[in-house]
């Protein structure tokens, strides 16, 4: 895994203790260090709130956490830089609802104010509200895949005027035909 090393520490250059796989850490603060382990840019929006981004195969992703320590769950946000207008609104919803019926984890939906589509996903974190290195891994790695997978068939409804199912379809081909 990039940005750790044969012994499972992650390298850091921030002064802070690297983490082993063993060792947890508070949700926002795990996600910076594994942000930085990768060479990938972060910052702390504050002190509940991370933002970073990282490169998928169609598009650079923002990726945001925001810490709610009273419920113990940490929302992770993956955003594709993808806006959608107004006229192709109605279309867009329909691919979400075929999309989303797909998903075990996490599901897509686009922000009321601005159009911006999203991936969006809550862990649960247990009574000692920490993270792992490797559940922070996991839990991007998976934002960054369903993104990946389904950002084709954003592309063909709103710039290829392909229907939603039509889309859908062709996206899940193409994606097949890489493997």
């Amino acid at each position: 895994m990039p940005g750790i090393e044969a012994n499972g520490m992650a390298r850091m250059n921030t002064g802070r203790e690297p983490l082993s796989n063993d060792d947890d850490a508070a949700p926002v603060e795990m996600l910076a260090q594994l942000f930085e382990a990768h060479g990938w840019p972060c910052e702390f929006v504050s002190d509940d709130e991370s933002s970073g981004e990282l490169q998928g195969s169609w598009a650079t992703y923002q990726v945001r956490a925001i810490w709610r320590v009273e419920d113990r769950v940490l929302p992770l946000l993956c955003l594709p830089e993808i806006r959608v207008a107004d006229a192709k609104r109605a279309d867009a919803f329909e691919l979400l609802g075929l999309i989303n019926a797909q998903l075990w984890l996490g599901h897509f939906d686009i922000w009321s104010r601005g159009g911006v589509l999203l991936y969006r996903h809550g862990l649960m974190l247990g009574e000692d509200g920490l993270l792992s290195l490797s559940m922070a891994q996991i839990a991007i790695e998976a934002a960054v895949s369903e993104c990946d997978r389904f950002y084709p068939a954003f592309q063909f409804v709103l710039w290829g005027d392909k229907s939603p199912r039509e889309a859908l379809d062709a996206a899940l081909v193409d994606a097949a035909g890489e493997a």
